[in-house]
Protein backbone atom coordinates (compact mmCIF):
# COMPACT_ATOMS: atom_id res chain seq x y z
CA UNK A 1 0.00 0.00 0.00
CA UNK A 2 1.09 3.26 -0.80
CA UNK A 3 1.08 6.69 2.04
CA UNK A 4 -1.57 7.86 0.54
CA UNK A 5 -3.51 4.81 0.21
CA UNK A 6 -2.39 4.54 4.36
CA UNK A 7 -3.71 8.02 4.99
CA UNK A 8 -7.52 7.33 3.34
CA UNK A 9 -7.52 4.13 5.53
CA UNK A 10 -7.00 6.43 8.83
CA UNK A 11 -9.49 8.76 7.63
CA UNK A 12 -12.32 5.97 7.18
CA UNK A 13 -11.87 4.94 10.33
CA UNK A 14 -12.07 8.24 11.67
CA UNK A 15 -8.34 8.77 12.94
CA UNK A 16 -6.61 11.62 14.12
CA UNK A 17 -3.24 10.32 13.21
CA UNK A 18 -1.30 7.71 11.38
CA UNK A 19 2.32 5.91 12.10
CA UNK A 20 4.52 4.07 10.17
CA UNK A 21 7.61 2.50 10.84
CA UNK A 22 10.21 0.25 9.24
CA UNK A 23 9.95 -3.36 10.18
CA UNK A 24 6.62 -2.66 12.41
CA UNK A 25 2.67 -2.53 11.71
CA UNK A 26 1.13 0.83 10.95
CA UNK A 27 -1.34 1.87 13.62
CA UNK A 28 -3.91 4.68 13.77
CA UNK A 29 -5.19 6.67 16.45
CA UNK A 30 -9.03 6.14 16.70
CA UNK A 31 -11.04 8.24 19.71
CA UNK A 32 -7.24 8.53 21.45
CA UNK A 33 -6.50 5.00 21.45
CA UNK A 34 -3.95 2.92 19.25
CA UNK A 35 -5.11 0.49 16.18
CA UNK A 36 -2.98 -2.06 14.73
CA UNK A 37 -4.23 -1.87 10.56
CA UNK A 38 -1.95 -3.55 8.78
CA UNK A 39 0.88 -6.25 8.81
CA UNK A 40 4.44 -5.59 9.57
CA UNK A 41 6.03 -2.77 7.20
CA UNK A 42 8.85 -4.69 4.90
CA UNK A 43 12.72 -2.80 5.75
CA UNK A 44 13.01 0.22 3.70
CA UNK A 45 9.30 0.93 2.50
CA UNK A 46 9.30 3.70 4.88
CA UNK A 47 12.62 5.48 3.87
CA UNK A 48 11.48 5.32 0.13
CA UNK A 49 8.29 6.63 1.37
CA UNK A 50 9.53 9.68 3.06
CA UNK A 51 12.38 10.37 0.24
CA UNK A 52 9.66 10.92 -1.98
CA UNK A 53 7.67 13.48 0.54
CA UNK A 54 10.43 15.36 1.48
CA UNK A 55 12.18 15.33 -2.55
CA UNK A 56 16.21 15.79 -2.75
CA UNK A 57 16.75 18.66 -0.63
CA UNK A 58 14.97 18.61 2.20
CA UNK A 59 16.25 14.81 2.57
CA UNK A 60 19.86 16.15 3.21
CA UNK A 61 18.31 18.23 5.79
CA UNK A 62 16.97 15.29 7.35
CA UNK A 63 19.92 13.25 7.24
CA UNK A 64 21.62 16.40 8.89
CA UNK A 65 19.12 16.46 11.43
CA UNK A 66 17.46 13.35 11.84
CA UNK A 67 14.26 14.65 11.51
CA UNK A 68 11.71 16.71 9.27
CA UNK A 69 8.26 18.73 9.46
CA UNK A 70 6.17 18.70 6.15
CA UNK A 71 2.37 19.66 5.49
CA UNK A 72 0.41 18.92 2.32
CA UNK A 73 -2.02 16.75 0.71
CA UNK A 74 -2.04 13.30 0.46
CA UNK A 75 -4.78 11.91 -1.46
CA UNK A 76 -6.91 14.57 -1.10
CA UNK A 77 -6.54 14.15 2.60
CA UNK A 78 -4.46 17.67 4.38
CA UNK A 79 -1.99 16.12 6.67
CA UNK A 80 0.68 17.41 8.61
CA UNK A 81 3.40 15.36 8.71
CA UNK A 82 6.89 14.53 10.59
CA UNK A 83 9.70 12.08 8.96
CA UNK A 84 11.94 11.01 12.14
CA UNK A 85 14.73 8.45 12.91
CA UNK A 86 14.30 5.46 15.35
CA UNK A 87 16.31 2.75 16.24
CA UNK A 88 14.62 0.87 13.57
CA UNK A 89 15.61 3.14 10.52
CA UNK A 90 12.56 5.75 9.40
CA UNK A 91 9.41 6.51 10.78
CA UNK A 92 6.36 8.66 10.12
CA UNK A 93 3.87 10.58 11.87
CA UNK A 94 0.86 12.27 10.00
CA UNK A 95 -1.50 14.41 11.61
CA UNK A 96 -4.37 14.19 9.57
CA UNK A 97 -6.30 17.29 9.64
CA UNK A 98 -9.89 18.93 8.36
CA UNK A 99 -9.90 20.25 4.91
CA UNK A 100 -10.92 23.78 6.31
CA UNK A 101 -11.93 25.83 9.87
CA UNK A 102 -15.48 27.64 9.51
CA UNK A 103 -14.86 29.07 12.76
CA UNK A 104 -15.49 28.14 16.54
CA UNK A 105 -19.42 26.85 16.28
CA UNK A 106 -17.73 24.32 13.28
CA UNK A 107 -15.05 23.16 15.73
CA UNK A 108 -17.99 22.65 18.56
CA UNK A 109 -16.23 24.98 20.88
CA UNK A 110 -17.85 27.33 22.71
CA UNK A 111 -19.12 30.85 20.87
CA UNK A 112 -18.42 33.20 23.68
CA UNK A 113 -14.58 32.22 22.84
CA UNK A 114 -15.17 35.08 19.92
CA UNK A 115 -14.38 37.63 22.87
CA UNK A 116 -11.40 36.99 22.23
CA UNK A 117 -11.23 37.96 18.84
CA UNK A 118 -12.47 41.67 19.75
CA UNK A 119 -9.64 43.12 21.26
CA UNK A 120 -7.29 44.87 18.89
CA UNK A 121 -3.67 44.61 21.39
CA UNK A 122 -2.71 41.78 23.79
CA UNK A 123 -1.70 38.29 23.82
CA UNK A 124 -4.40 35.43 23.89
CA UNK A 125 -2.76 31.85 24.61
CA UNK A 126 -4.23 28.75 23.39
CA UNK A 127 -3.04 25.85 25.59
CA UNK A 128 -3.20 21.94 26.01
CA UNK A 129 -1.33 18.61 25.89
CA UNK A 130 -0.16 17.60 22.54
CA UNK A 131 -3.09 16.10 20.19
CA UNK A 132 -5.48 18.28 22.11
CA UNK A 133 -7.01 20.12 18.70
CA UNK A 134 -4.65 23.42 19.54
CA UNK A 135 -4.33 24.46 16.31
CA UNK A 136 -7.53 24.29 14.93
CA UNK A 137 -8.56 26.10 17.57
CA UNK A 138 -6.01 28.86 16.65
CA UNK A 139 -7.57 28.67 13.42
CA UNK A 140 -10.86 28.80 14.17
CA UNK A 141 -10.25 31.84 16.07
CA UNK A 142 -8.38 33.43 12.89
CA UNK A 143 -11.37 32.72 10.95
CA UNK A 144 -13.72 34.45 13.38
CA UNK A 145 -11.47 37.65 12.58
CA UNK A 146 -11.30 36.71 8.84
CA UNK A 147 -14.93 37.30 8.51
CA UNK A 148 -15.92 39.56 11.02
CA UNK A 149 -13.59 42.07 10.72
CA UNK A 150 -10.81 44.06 8.15
CA UNK A 151 -7.34 42.97 9.56
CA UNK A 152 -3.95 42.36 8.10
CA UNK A 153 -3.45 38.91 9.75
CA UNK A 154 0.61 37.46 9.46
CA UNK A 155 0.39 33.62 10.48
CA UNK A 156 4.02 32.01 11.60
CA UNK A 157 3.88 28.35 11.86
CA UNK A 158 5.97 25.59 11.65
CA UNK A 159 4.67 23.71 9.27
CA UNK A 160 1.69 25.34 8.11
CA UNK A 161 -1.16 23.58 8.31
CA UNK A 162 -4.43 25.22 7.61
CA UNK A 163 -4.53 27.55 4.40
CA UNK A 164 -6.89 29.84 4.69
CA UNK A 165 -8.24 32.35 1.79
CA UNK A 166 -9.09 35.83 2.40
CA UNK A 167 -12.55 37.07 2.79
CA UNK A 168 -12.76 40.32 4.86
CA UNK A 169 -8.94 40.20 6.31
CA UNK A 170 -5.95 39.75 4.46
CA UNK A 171 -3.65 36.93 5.61
CA UNK A 172 -0.62 36.44 5.10
CA UNK A 173 1.43 32.81 6.04
CA UNK A 174 4.93 32.05 6.42
CA UNK A 175 6.36 28.48 7.19
CA UNK A 176 9.35 28.08 9.19
CA UNK A 177 11.98 27.70 7.92
CA UNK A 178 10.78 27.61 4.23
CA UNK A 179 10.35 31.96 4.44
CA UNK A 180 12.48 32.82 7.93
CA UNK A 181 14.80 30.78 8.92
CA UNK A 182 13.55 30.97 12.41
CA UNK A 183 10.46 32.06 15.11
CA UNK A 184 13.09 34.89 16.62
CA UNK A 185 13.73 36.18 12.97
CA UNK A 186 10.30 35.85 11.41
CA UNK A 187 8.40 37.43 14.73
CA UNK A 188 10.87 40.84 14.13
CA UNK A 189 10.50 40.80 11.01
CA UNK A 190 6.54 40.69 11.17
CA UNK A 191 6.74 43.75 13.51
CA UNK A 192 7.87 45.81 10.04
CA UNK A 193 5.27 44.70 8.22
CA UNK A 194 2.23 46.49 9.60
CA UNK A 195 0.45 43.42 11.07
CA UNK A 196 -3.19 43.73 13.18
CA UNK A 197 -3.14 40.25 14.00
CA UNK A 198 0.07 38.43 14.71
CA UNK A 199 -0.19 34.84 14.89
CA UNK A 200 2.65 32.66 16.57
CA UNK A 201 2.42 28.51 15.85
CA UNK A 202 3.87 27.60 19.08
CA UNK A 203 5.96 29.67 21.82
CA UNK A 204 8.95 27.15 22.32
CA UNK A 205 11.99 29.28 23.55
CA UNK A 206 12.12 31.88 26.30
CA UNK A 207 12.97 34.37 22.86
CA UNK A 208 10.26 33.95 21.21
CA UNK A 209 8.42 34.01 24.59
CA UNK A 210 10.28 37.40 25.24
CA UNK A 211 9.43 38.67 21.35
CA UNK A 212 5.64 37.58 21.86
CA UNK A 213 5.12 39.38 25.18
CA UNK A 214 6.99 42.45 23.27
CA UNK A 215 4.63 42.32 19.88
CA UNK A 216 1.35 41.89 22.58
CA UNK A 217 2.94 45.65 24.41
CA UNK A 218 3.00 47.29 21.35
CA UNK A 219 -0.37 47.51 19.62
CA UNK A 220 -1.30 43.98 18.35
CA UNK A 221 -3.36 41.50 18.84
CA UNK A 222 -0.73 38.52 19.24
CA UNK A 223 -2.51 34.90 19.18
CA UNK A 224 0.02 32.07 20.65
CA UNK A 225 -0.09 28.42 21.23
CA UNK A 226 1.85 26.68 24.23
CA UNK A 227 1.99 22.81 25.87
CA UNK A 228 0.40 22.99 28.87
CA UNK A 229 -2.44 21.37 31.34
CA UNK A 230 -4.34 24.36 32.55
CA UNK A 231 -4.20 27.73 32.72
CA UNK A 232 -2.32 28.23 35.79
CA UNK A 233 0.50 26.04 34.13
CA UNK A 234 0.55 28.26 31.09
CA UNK A 235 1.01 31.42 32.77
CA UNK A 236 3.99 29.19 35.00
CA UNK A 237 5.64 28.35 31.65
CA UNK A 238 5.34 31.66 30.87
CA UNK A 239 7.29 32.93 33.59
CA UNK A 240 9.16 30.45 34.78
CA UNK A 241 11.27 30.61 31.25
CA UNK A 242 13.16 33.37 32.39
CA UNK A 243 15.73 34.17 35.04
CA UNK A 244 14.59 34.40 38.25
CA UNK A 245 15.69 38.06 38.88
CA UNK A 246 13.39 39.13 36.07
CA UNK A 247 10.71 37.25 36.41
CA UNK A 248 9.01 40.11 38.58
CA UNK A 249 9.36 41.86 35.31
CA UNK A 250 7.57 39.23 33.08
CA UNK A 251 4.84 39.11 34.97
CA UNK A 252 4.00 42.44 35.26
CA UNK A 253 4.20 42.83 31.02
CA UNK A 254 2.41 39.69 31.20
CA UNK A 255 -0.27 40.96 33.58
CA UNK A 256 -1.16 44.53 31.25
CA UNK A 257 -1.08 42.61 28.05
CA UNK A 258 -2.68 39.43 28.68
CA UNK A 259 -6.47 39.56 27.13
CA UNK A 260 -6.80 35.65 27.74
CA UNK A 261 -5.81 31.73 27.88
CA UNK A 262 -7.84 29.04 26.35
CA UNK A 263 -6.57 25.45 27.87
CA UNK A 264 -8.17 22.80 26.13
CA UNK A 265 -8.78 18.82 26.54
CA UNK A 266 -10.32 16.08 24.12
CA UNK A 267 -13.36 14.28 25.21
CA UNK A 268 -14.72 11.35 23.73
CA UNK A 269 -18.60 11.52 23.79
CA UNK A 270 -20.36 8.31 23.33
CA UNK A 271 -23.52 9.11 22.88
CA UNK A 272 -22.79 11.12 19.92
CA UNK A 273 -19.48 8.91 18.84
CA UNK A 274 -17.80 12.39 18.48
CA UNK A 275 -14.47 13.52 20.26
CA UNK A 276 -14.56 17.76 21.42
CA UNK A 277 -12.87 19.70 22.97
CA UNK A 278 -13.70 20.51 26.64
CA UNK A 279 -12.06 23.95 27.91
CA UNK A 280 -10.83 25.89 30.83
CA UNK A 281 -10.93 29.76 30.02
CA UNK A 282 -9.34 32.46 32.21
CA UNK A 283 -9.67 36.49 30.66
CA UNK A 284 -8.19 39.50 31.77
CA UNK A 285 -10.25 41.11 34.64
CA UNK A 286 -8.89 43.59 37.76
CA UNK A 287 -8.42 40.00 39.31
CA UNK A 288 -6.46 37.97 37.09
CA UNK A 289 -4.62 41.13 36.20
CA UNK A 290 -3.20 41.52 39.98
CA UNK A 291 -2.81 37.79 40.63
CA UNK A 292 -0.45 37.62 38.15
CA UNK A 293 1.62 40.97 38.93
CA UNK A 294 1.96 39.43 42.65
CA UNK A 295 2.74 35.97 41.35
CA UNK A 296 -0.01 34.26 43.42
CA UNK A 297 -0.58 32.18 40.26
CA UNK A 298 -2.03 29.73 42.66
CA UNK A 299 -4.66 31.61 43.37
CA UNK A 300 -5.59 31.61 39.66
CA UNK A 301 -7.66 28.88 39.67
CA UNK A 302 -10.06 30.95 42.37
CA UNK A 303 -10.11 33.67 39.79
CA UNK A 304 -11.77 31.87 36.94
CA UNK A 305 -14.23 30.11 39.57
CA UNK A 306 -14.93 33.69 40.40
CA UNK A 307 -15.41 34.95 37.40
CA UNK A 308 -17.94 33.10 35.38
CA UNK A 309 -20.04 36.47 34.95
CA UNK A 310 -17.13 38.03 33.25
CA UNK A 311 -16.89 35.16 30.70
CA UNK A 312 -14.64 32.39 32.26
CA UNK A 313 -15.04 28.81 32.22
CA UNK A 314 -13.31 26.35 34.41
CA UNK A 315 -12.83 22.31 33.37
CA UNK A 316 -15.96 21.28 34.76
CA UNK A 317 -18.36 24.32 34.20
CA UNK A 318 -17.57 23.58 30.67
CA UNK A 319 -18.39 20.42 30.56
CA UNK A 320 -21.98 20.74 32.03
CA UNK A 321 -22.49 23.33 28.65
CA UNK A 322 -21.18 20.28 26.52
CA UNK A 323 -23.44 17.63 28.39
CA UNK A 324 -26.61 20.32 27.70
CA UNK A 325 -25.78 20.64 23.97
CA UNK A 326 -27.67 19.48 21.25
CA UNK A 327 -26.15 20.86 17.98
CA UNK A 328 -22.78 19.13 17.51
CA UNK A 329 -21.11 19.81 14.12
CA UNK A 330 -19.32 16.81 12.42
CA UNK A 331 -16.87 17.35 9.66
CA UNK A 332 -18.15 15.76 6.34
CA UNK A 333 -15.96 12.85 4.79
CA UNK A 334 -16.75 13.98 1.16
CA UNK A 335 -14.85 17.27 1.85
CA UNK A 336 -11.72 16.80 0.56
CA UNK A 337 -8.85 19.26 -0.38
CA UNK A 338 -6.89 19.06 -3.83
CA UNK A 339 -4.68 16.64 -4.86
CA UNK A 340 -0.77 17.50 -3.97
CA UNK A 341 2.63 16.04 -4.08
CA UNK A 342 3.65 18.89 -3.12
CA UNK A 343 3.89 20.97 0.48
CA UNK A 344 0.63 22.97 0.17
CA UNK A 345 2.43 26.49 0.24
CA UNK A 346 3.46 25.78 -2.89
CA UNK A 347 0.82 24.44 -4.84
CA UNK A 348 -2.64 26.08 -3.22
CA UNK A 349 -3.45 28.92 -5.50
CA UNK A 350 -4.59 32.04 -4.34
CA UNK A 351 -8.37 33.37 -3.92
CA UNK A 352 -9.85 36.47 -4.46
CA UNK A 353 -10.35 38.38 -1.38
CA UNK A 354 -13.79 39.55 -0.06
CA UNK A 355 -13.22 42.63 2.02
CA UNK A 356 -16.29 44.78 0.96
CA UNK A 357 -15.28 46.74 -1.77
CA UNK A 358 -17.62 47.49 -4.27
CA UNK A 359 -17.96 45.75 -7.75
CA UNK A 360 -16.30 46.59 -10.82
CA UNK A 361 -18.83 47.12 -13.11
CA UNK A 362 -19.94 44.32 -15.44
CA UNK A 363 -18.98 44.51 -18.99
CA UNK A 364 -20.94 45.20 -21.79
CA UNK A 365 -21.40 41.53 -23.44
CA UNK A 366 -19.18 40.99 -26.64
CA UNK A 367 -19.94 39.67 -29.78
CA UNK A 368 -19.18 35.66 -29.66
CA UNK A 369 -19.75 33.07 -32.57
CA UNK A 370 -23.60 32.15 -33.10
CA UNK A 371 -23.90 28.13 -32.36
CA UNK A 372 -24.58 25.48 -34.75
CA UNK A 373 -27.79 24.07 -34.70
CA UNK A 374 -29.30 22.27 -31.72
CA UNK A 375 -28.73 18.41 -32.37
CA UNK A 376 -31.90 16.17 -32.37
CA UNK A 377 -32.86 15.29 -29.19
CA UNK A 378 -30.95 18.30 -27.20
CA UNK A 379 -32.07 21.08 -25.41
CA UNK A 380 -32.32 24.63 -27.08
CA UNK A 381 -28.87 26.09 -26.96
CA UNK A 382 -27.94 29.64 -26.04
CA UNK A 383 -28.31 32.52 -28.17
CA UNK A 384 -26.06 35.33 -28.49
CA UNK A 385 -26.96 38.60 -28.13
CA UNK A 386 -24.94 41.54 -29.77
CA UNK A 387 -25.29 45.03 -29.09
CA UNK A 388 -26.59 45.83 -32.33
CA UNK A 389 -29.09 42.92 -32.57
CA UNK A 390 -32.44 43.46 -34.30
CA UNK A 391 -35.00 42.36 -31.48
CA UNK A 392 -37.55 41.52 -34.49
CA UNK A 393 -34.83 38.89 -35.99
CA UNK A 394 -33.64 37.84 -32.61
CA UNK A 395 -37.59 37.02 -31.66
CA UNK A 396 -37.73 34.87 -35.16
CA UNK A 397 -34.49 33.19 -33.90
CA UNK A 398 -36.22 32.14 -30.56
CA UNK A 399 -39.62 31.00 -32.29
CA UNK A 400 -37.38 28.70 -34.68
CA UNK A 401 -35.71 27.16 -31.79
CA UNK A 402 -38.74 26.32 -29.42
CA UNK A 403 -40.80 24.75 -31.97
Amino acid sequence: MTLKAWIQKGRELGASDVHLEAGTVPVARVRGDLLAIAEALPPGYVEQVSQGLLGPEAWEGFIERGSADISMAVGGIRCRINVYRTIRGVAIAARLLTPSVSGLRACNLHPDLSRLTEATTGLVVVSGPTGSGKSTTLAALIEEINTSRARHVITLESPLEYVFSNRRSFIRQREIPTHSPSYEQAIVDALRENPDVLVIGEMRTPEVIRLTLNAAETGHLVLATLHSATCIETLSRICMSFPAEIQGSIRAQLADCLVGVVCQRMDFLKSHQLRVPRCEVLLSNIAAKGTIRSGQLSQIANVIQAGGEDGMWTFDRYQRWIEQKKDWARASPSVTVGEESEPAIHAVRPSRPNLGTPRSPVPKPTARQQPAATPAGEGPREISIQEDTDLAELAKQIERRTR
